[in-house]
């Protein structure tokens, strides 16, 4: 490859990490083709990308600083065949289907990665995985900002309501006393 289609890649490359809310990175040596290509579906279905990372070319676009320290921190330690999971939405989404793979297929193994420019351990990426869904933590979110108009929509209907049950209280006493 030309300097030229190399400086092409980096760009690309770059503008995929100021993009991705999460750069998930792992060894992937061991991993068989039809594993590689599971993977990349299931990753495909929350949004995300795969893409084979050349440890030289990381560290070609960390080098000017833009991306961070922690970028050119974990960029420099890179070592072995590393395969990266661009997360564009869910970042927990992507990191349980990466994490379970990892679990499933022993030749896939987590490495420190990025989130945004911060730096994480491989031990953050069990706990980004172990998050529900954007969908459950927005329901979860929606749910406490209704609980006070919920509990004040009962304390107002307890008035009326406590009121009618001493009427019918006192017209069941009028009538037994009738009898």
């Amino acid at each position: 490859m030309n300097r030229t289609g190399k400086t092409e890649l980096a760009s690309a490359l770059k503008e995929k990490f100021n993009k991705a809310t999460v750069a998930l990175f792992a060894d992937y040596k061991g991993l068989t083709a039809p594993q590689a290509d599971d993977l990349r579906r299931k990753l495909r279905a929350t949004d995300a990308e795969v893409k084979v990372l050349k440890n030289n070319l990381a560290r070609l676009i960390t080098n000017d600083g833009s991306m961070g320290d922690a970028a050119k921190g974990l960029m420099t330690g890179v070592v072995g065949p590393t395969l990266v999971a661009f997360a564009y939405k869910d970042a927990a989404a992507t990191a349980k289907v990466f994490h379970k793979f990892s679990k499933d297929n022993e030749a896939l193994k987590l490495k420190d990665s990025l989130m945004g420019k911060i730096r994480i351990s491989a031990a953050e990426i069990e706990e980004l995985a172990s998050l529900p869904s954007r969908e459950a933590m927005l329901g979860k979110f929606l749910a406490t900002l209704n609980a006070p108009a919920t509990s004040f929509v009962g304390v107002l209907a307890a008035v009326p309501r406590s009121l009618l049950y001493t009427l019918v209280a006192i017209e069941k006493k009028k009538g037994s006393e009738a009898v």
